[in-house]
């Protein structure tokens, strides 16, 4: 009975989160992963704090050496600091945007990228990719797959990168 004396008018108001404040507050939360912790490069090298935010993030990595896909922020690996280099990025329904690819500047070993769903990935972040220099010297392959955000432009932006297949 109290229950439904509670519940009943909350129904009969329709008083519940606007789609679009829901949008803003997620946009906000994946705009704080994506921020960049520049101690964190500094003391942990650039494949780990990378490691972290991709995952943070929701992409999976894949390490040097290894046929295991990592996805699982908590089941990240120890050991040594620079044991582990990111040889693929596998960003598919992840929230990764533009203002965390500074993580990517240290990324020597980084052969593959997948973008794909990726609603934050635009232009500016194909442009970005296409600047960083050891992506132009390591990057193979990057697939770019129904990211709404990215038009020509980028596209073209990626000109630059001439060691991909």
């Amino acid at each position: 009975m109290i229950l439904t004396q509670i519940a009943n008018p909350a129904f009969r108001s329709r008083i519940w989160a606007r789609p679009t404040s829901c949008r803003s507050f997620w946009g906000w939360l994946n705009a704080v992963f994506n921020r960049v912790d520049y101690e964190r490069i500094k003391d942990f090298g650039p494949d780990r704090a990378a490691s972290e935010w991709l995952l943070r993030c929701g992409a999976k990595v894949r390490y040097q050496g290894f046929e295991k896909w990592q996805h699982d922020y908590n089941g990240l690996p120890t050991g040594p600091l620079g044991k582990y280099k990111i040889q693929a990025i596998d960003a598919t329904d992840s929230c990764i945007m533009y203002r965390g690819f500074d993580y990517l500047d240290g990324l020597k070993h980084l052969e593959e990228i997948k973008l794909c769903k990726c609603i934050y990935i635009e232009d500016a972040c194909l442009e970005r990719i296409s600047k960083t220099d050891t992506l132009q010297e390591s990057l193979r392959r990057l697939e770019i797959i129904s990211c709404g955000n990215v038009s020509d432009k980028g596209i073209i932006a990626l000109h630059s990168l001439s060691n991909y297949l």
